[in-house]
């Protein structure tokens, strides 16, 4: 959506006012998966709420140095390499949250690799207008560039290795860790952000795309808080047990990539379907581009329901 003063993210489609606001987190209990002695892991993570009315300024997309490697690392030359900065979000920056204590669901969202979590803000702006609290997080050296509060700003080094035999399935553990330990920090004794106590920890779910859709299984079979997860166009490389696994799970795909039968990705959501035990769907989506999350489609897209065997 293009508005007068540049690129817009679509209008909130909810009641509710929206905040947003970001806190740095370290967990100190494991070192970095991707980063030789460095004995914690760092996290950003974005929050959006529903807030009180504000006036004021408008949340950042992501910031100049973070647009900056995106695009230069895609290879993309010919916009102003801050152009992903002046996106026009919808939440105001560090607006007031509102709600009854412990009366909002949680949703977490995890970018695809190489992503960062501003990707996902069209969907987590959305969710917040409808009564969610959503929390995205950037899986620091996973993405092209994630900026800290004291100026560095790191790169994507698990690119910088090879990516043999085991490499995915390192990522969505790493990302199952890092999943539960924010939820720890939003909902413990002591939680990292002070509107924490409006939320209901008793109704978690996680949704990612592409890689962060992998890591929603594998972060459900990680941590019972997870009551429900969602995979978006993300071929799955945690196995799920022989007992199989009795939550609520969406797959929601590309048809030209998961539509049952064909090979590549979706053999995984295949081998996956028959092991998930409890409420599911299939959903495929015609004319979607990957990547393309926050940009509006001029008509509703097509959605197919599918049922495959198992």
């Amino acid at each position: 959506m293009i508005g007068g003063m540049g690129p817009s993210l679509p209008e909130l489609t909810g009641p509710s006012p929206v905040g947003s606001t970001s806190v740095h987190l370290t967990d100190t209990s494991r070192p970095d998966p991707w980063a030789a002695g460095v004995n914690a892991r760092e996290l950003m993570v974005s929050l959006w709420y529903p807030a009180v009315p504000s006036d004021g300024p408008r949340a950042r997309y992501m910031t100049p140095a973070e647009s900056e490697l995106q695009l230069t690392s895609r290879g993309i030359t010919g916009v102003p390499p801050d152009a992903l900065s002046t996106v026009r979000t919808n939440a105001a920056a560090d607006a007031g949250p509102t709600g009854s204590a412990r009366g909002l669901p949680l949703v977490v969202l995890s970018p695809g690799f190489t992503n960062p979590r501003g990707t996902l803000t069209g969907l987590a702006e959305d969710l917040a207008s409808h009564g969610y609290v959503v929390a995205a997080i950037d899986h620091t050296y996973e993405s092209f560039g994630t900026a800290f509060p004291d100026g560095r700003v790191t790169t994507c080094r698990a690119r910088e290795g090879p990516r043999g035999r085991g490499f995915w399935e390192k990522v969505v553990a790493g990302r199952a860790a890092d999943v539960g330990f924010v939820l720890d920090e939003l909902t413990g004794a002591h939680p990292a952000w002070p509107g924490a106590g409006l939320i209901d920890p008793s109704r978690t779910a996680m949704a990612g795309h592409s890689a962060g859709g992998a890591a929603a299984i594998a972060a459900m079979l990680a941590d019972s808080r997870i009551r429900a997860g969602i995979d978006m166009d993300g071929a799955t490389a945690a196995p799920i047990p022989d007992h199989g696994l009795s939550r609520p799970f969406l797959f929601l795909g590309k048809r030209s990539n998961y539509t049952p039968g064909g090979d590549g990705a979706v053999t995984t959501w295949e081998r996956d379907w028959r092991l998930l035990t409890g409420w599911k769907r299939w959903l495929l989506v015609a004319g979607t581009p990957q990547a393309l999350l926050d940009q509006p489609s001029p008509r509703y897209p097509e959605v197919t329901f599918c049922s495959p065997r198992g």
